[in-house]
């Protein structure tokens, strides 16, 4: 049996820390693949074309053969639950262990998702905790226990475990907000986001003005 872990986001735009993270857990569980899965329209976000989003995507993923681009969600209307894009990869991928990458603060709302006591029993989960919230490690341990404890209410059994990551103080958002033409740091220079991204996706946001004023 193959072992695949689902990586879904808004990757607006996708950063070296998501990549980090993903790299880890291709090695942490031995996985054969990640497969990469880009919301289509991100509730409660407005977020840079899909299209655009995609193609950094598949400039940052190209060099490693492992990770995968899925335009899954292009297939449905409306709404799109993440139980919906198991199910429908799980079409294409039969016989496989799944695994689902989600950051911490993401993995603490769950219990609430749409089927998602249902969801949590048929793919083993693997938390990346996060900088930005100014958790430590026993403290990650102990909101996924909080998890844990809310399903089991809901009847439902869960399988985790934490990604030994260093901890990397970027984000989609800070990225943005460096991008954008009033943000200039103290020598009134616009803020540089080399090395926040690949090169290859630095060069895409550059070249099609994304996240500046003149985009919106």
């Amino acid at each position: 049996m193959q072992q695949l872990a689902i990586f879904g986001g808004t990757f607006d735009p996708i950063h070296w820390g998501h990549l980090l993270v993903a790299e880890t857990a291709l090695h942490q569980v031995c996985l054969e693949k990640v497969i990469w899965v880009p919301s289509l329209n991100p509730p409660h976000k407005e977020a840079a074309l899909f299209e655009h989003r995609v193609q950094m995507l598949q400039l940052a993923i190209k060099d490693n053969p492992a990770f995968t681009v899925s335009l899954v969600e292009t297939n449905r209307s409306g709404t799109s639950y993440a139980i919906n894009t198991l199910i429908d990869l799980s079409a294409c991928y039969p016989n496989t262990q799944w695994y689902w990458i989600v950051g911490l603060d993401t993995f603490q709302t769950l219990p609430l998702w749409h089927r998602g006591h249902e969801l949590a029993q048929m793919c083993d989960w693997l938390i990346a905790p996060r900088l930005l919230g100014g958790e430590t490690i026993t403290q990650s341990k102990l909101i996924c226990k909080q998890v844990e404890q809310q399903l089991r209410e809901q009847s439902s059994t869960i399988h985790w475990q934490l990604l030994n990551i260093p901890l990397v103080g970027v984000s989609s958002s800070l990225i943005r907000k460096f991008c954008r033409d009033n943000f200039v740091n103290p020598k009134g220079e616009r803020q540089s986001i080399r090395y926040l991204v690949p090169e290859s996706v630095r060069s895409y946001i550059t070249n099609n003005n994304l996240y500046s004023h003149k985009s919106e």
